[in-house]
């Protein structure tokens, strides 16, 4: 399995752990030339943008901890062009969430740590 095979896994994965916790899903891997979206869902009255991070181990930081002002920007730019394109959802506030997910170093099971409205528009 290739990298992208691989993250297109976890976000499979991450997608199906949020709607066990009550989200919706909106989109998946929304594509624009600012960037990419991993998810778009709904939880309650938000519409939720999230990164999906995947680590096999946090020796070298946690997966949450690889999203950088940079990535964040895009995601920002992203968030906006996908609302431009869908002016509907532009009445619902929005957030924007990162799912990290390791393996745990002895059961090799994956632990999801959601960081809710992790970073906002400024």
């Amino acid at each position: 399995m290739n990298s992208r095979d691989t993250g297109t896994d976890w976000e499979l994965r991450a997608e199906q752990w949020l709607q066990q916790r009550g989200l919706s899903s909106y989109r998946r891997n929304f594509h624009s030339r600012m960037g990419e979206i991993d998810l778009i869902m709904q939880d309650t009255d938000y519409l939720v943008f999230i990164e999906v991070r995947f680590r096999k181990s946090s020796y070298f930081g946690s997966a949450v901890e690889t999203v950088t002002v940079q990535k964040q920007r895009r995601l920002i730019r992203t968030a906006e062009y996908f609302l431009m394109q869908h002016p509907g959802l532009a009445e619902l506030p929005c957030r924007f969430d990162v799912i990290g997910i390791e393996l745990d170093k002895n059961t090799h099971e994956p632990e999801y740590t959601w960081l809710k409205n992790a970073f906002d528009l400024s």
